[in-house]
């Protein structure tokens, strides 16, 4: 049974809630306690469609949390995801198996899946088993469908299916036949073959049932949880009780499900601004149809309904999972990071000046050709996401820099602000003006250096020699002449205002965030301090207008913009947290809820809450507009003591806290499945 001073029942559950997580300084790293440590004879399996596969924030969970999971529970700990080839061979390494994993691994070879045994590389190396899903054969795959049909009302989208979820119910299948195979050399417990036959306990290859062994299966998402609904449905068929259903003592799976987002409610809330005051009332078939999301929402439902213990990432999420999927998460895991890999000590101020430089460097070859301004007297603001303009807050965002380049021009303030929107959407390529100027601001850079390369050496000699000094002799007639040219070819002909996008992207007319763009008038114009960039691709360093690091990039700006309209966590503005860099969340983000309920005292203090809840559109426009108001108003002097209390508290949302959250959702897991015994 799980301590009795867990948080077991009641109102969803956070850390905060049984144990203030530290709200400051860095937690200490060392080794757990005994009653830290994993159960003895318990096995952690985590299943997630994004293991070893980078989609969306699922990813980041699993790989920031990997070194606290591995803390608890060593080599008892095993990832589970769909083999990718073209993933895998950059983000896995095989390893020969050995021991129960060899077996099982030679086991489900037997029965026609095949699975990679290795290591994720990530830090602490977490051990993977990837399976190839795809050689399910069209009839089982029929069969299965009707499986889910049949018990837990599950349609499939016909005619022709769907490739998507025909991959999930493939997966989910190839993870049911797994876990057979995994009870039977981790317990000893001899499993029926899913089509009717009874289970047995007794010696497997000589090995005895073991009572003390346990299993937790922990899966995210409705792509990753298929498994424990027809693990659910396999038990009662049989008479071993398995998964959701039941379990405890030998061979019982005891199951956790994750949902980071309903797939129904992220679709509805695309559409409707009222989405959480509307929530109660909406009928969730009907929303399913008609946003033709029935086989996911009927999915995520199954494993909603058939785990042990539900659990979601926010309490703003735990709302939608009442109303849109039918039972109340027993307990809420909130989502943390590694802060030690963020973490530069003193350090942080200075990289954030190294690589502010390095944004000044694109401003400069994106707008010095039409104009300049003064780069010291410049705030760099950012949002960034998957493109949701509305769920997002980009929406909001344009408004609100609108609403701010008037007030700045009416209250004076000597400050010109450069918003960057950092998306992911279809372009054909760089935009061929941007990427010619970028192109001549590297050749003046090559002559500059040239030039003051020779004349250092010519000058240093002269003045040696204690001769007389003209600097315009020392400037051989070559060097005079290019650079001339080149800086005469850095200037639009004829002059044109600077690009508001950096791409040239699939269906301009269509795209919602440059049509947001359009509508509030916000052209690059010179008289205009605040200007837009709108980068519809992720940075990296193989970017030319870049070579940076997303991470670099955050840390070379001043202010990160997330006010969203729909976001079950929101990993954005907590990464500007981690590398001591303010933002602005919302109270619709399951982040910004954490930290009303958790953190108030970082409100003012380099983290602001927006409201947006039962508050219009202009109202929080107008709010946000503030905010940003008093924000470029700030001298430096001021924005480096926010950057100071935003690092110092950034601690708070370590795996080393917020981890203890899942330890108690796998305790929790065991014990019910045991009661049941």
């Amino acid at each position: 049974m799980p301590p009795s001073s867990s948080p077991y029942s009641g109102r969803p559950t956070t850390p905060a809630h049984a144990e203030r997580g530290r709200s400051a300084g860095r937690p200490a790293a060392d080794e757990p306690s005994d009653a830290e440590r994993a159960p003895a004879g318990a096995l952690l399996l985590e299943c997630a469609w994004e293991v070893c596969n980078q989609l969306g924030g699922i990813y980041q969970v699993l790989r920031s949390k990997s070194p606290t999971m591995v803390r608890r529970w060593r080599n008892r700990y095993v990832l589970i995801g769909p083999y990718v080839q073209a993933k895998a061979a950059l983000e896995f390494e095989p390893r020969r198996a050995v021991g129960w994993i060899a077996r099982l691994i030679e086991a489900c070879a037997a029965r026609g899946l095949k699975v990679h045994h290795g290591r994720w590389l990530i830090p602490s190396r977490p051990k993977v088993l990837l399976l190839e899903y795809d050689q399910l054969p069209a009839h089982e795959l029929d069969l299965v469908k009707f499986e889910l049909w049949e018990k837990w009302g599950v349609e499939s989208p016909t005619p022709g299916g769907d490739w998507l979820v025909d991959g999930v119910v493939k997966f989910g299948e190839s993870v049911r036949r797994l876990m057979r195979e995994v009870r039977r050399e981790w317990t000893g417990v001899l499993t029926g073959d899913g089509q009717g036959g009874e289970g047995v306990v007794g010696g497997v290859g000589g090995r005895k049932g073991r009572s003390d062994r346990r299993i937790v299966l922990h899966a995210h998402e409705w792509m990753g949880g298929l498994a424990i609904p027809l693990l659910k449905k396999e038990a009662d068929a049989q008479s071993t009780d398995v998964g959701g259903g039941g379990g405890g003592g030998a061979g019982r799976v005891a199951t956790v499900f994750t949902t980071h987002a309903t797939q129904l409610g992220r679709t509805v809330a695309w559409s409707d601004e009222w989405f959480y005051d509307h929530l109660p009332f909406l009928d969730p078939a009907h929303e399913a149809a008609k946003f033709n999301v029935r086989a996911q929402h009927g999915i995520e439902r199954a494993c909603a309904q058939a785990c042990d213990v539900f659990t979601t990432v926010s309490q703003i999420t735990g709302e939608e999972c009442a109303h849109l999927l039918g039972r109340r998460p027993d307990m809420i895991l909130p989502n943390g990071l590694n802060i030690e890999n963020y973490n530069v000590g003193h350090e942080f101020q200075t990289l954030h000046a190294q690589f502010k430089e390095q944004i000044n460097r694109f401003s400069m070859g994106h707008f010095f050709p039409s104009y300049d301004f003064d780069l010291d007297n410049t705030l760099y603001f950012f949002t960034s996401g998957r493109c949701e303009p509305r769920n997002k807050g980009f929406d909001l965002c344009i408004e609100a820099m609108a609403r701010l380049n008037a007030e700045l021009k009416a209250h004076k303030v000597n400050k010109t602000v450069v918003f960057f929107i950092v998306t992911q959407r279809p372009t054909r390529s760089l935009h061929p003006d941007v990427l010619h100027m970028r192109g001549v601001l590297n050749e003046l850079e090559t002559v500059c250096k040239r030039i003051t390369d020779d004349v250092g050496v010519s000058l240093f000699r002269r003045a040696a020699a204690k001769q007389r000094v003209n600097l315009d002799d020392m400037v051989s007639e070559y060097w005079t002449l290019r650079f001339r040219r080149t800086q005469h070819a850095f200037k639009t002909d004829p002059p044109r205002l600077p690009m508001v996008v950096t791409h040239l992207l699939e269906d301009d007319a269509k795209d919602e965030v440059l049509n947001k763009i359009r509508q509030v008038w916000l052209f690059n114009r010179q008289d205009d301090p605040v200007k837009i960039v709108y980068h519809p691709q992720f940075i990296s360093p193989v970017n030319p207008l870049w070579g940076l690091e997303y991470d670099q990039f955050v840390r070379g700006c001043h202010l990160g913009i997330f006010p969203s309209a729909y976001e079950p966590w929101g990993y954005t503005p907590l990464e500007c947290l981690a590398m001591g860099v303010p933002a602005i969340t919302s109270d619709l983000a399951g982040f910004g809820r954490y930290v009303d309920e958790t953190l108030p005292e970082l409100e003012g203090r380099g983290l602001t809450v927006l409201r947006r809840r039962g508050r219009t559109f202009n109202e929080a426009a107008g709010d946000l507009t503030r905010h940003l108001l008093e924000f470029c108003k700030l001298d430096r002097r001021g924005r480096i003591d926010l950057r100071n209390e935003v690092e110092r508290h950034s601690w708070a949302f370590d795996w080393q806290s917020l981890g203890k959250a899942y330890d108690w959702a796998h305790d929790l897991a065991m014990a019910r499945a045991g009661s049941r015994h």
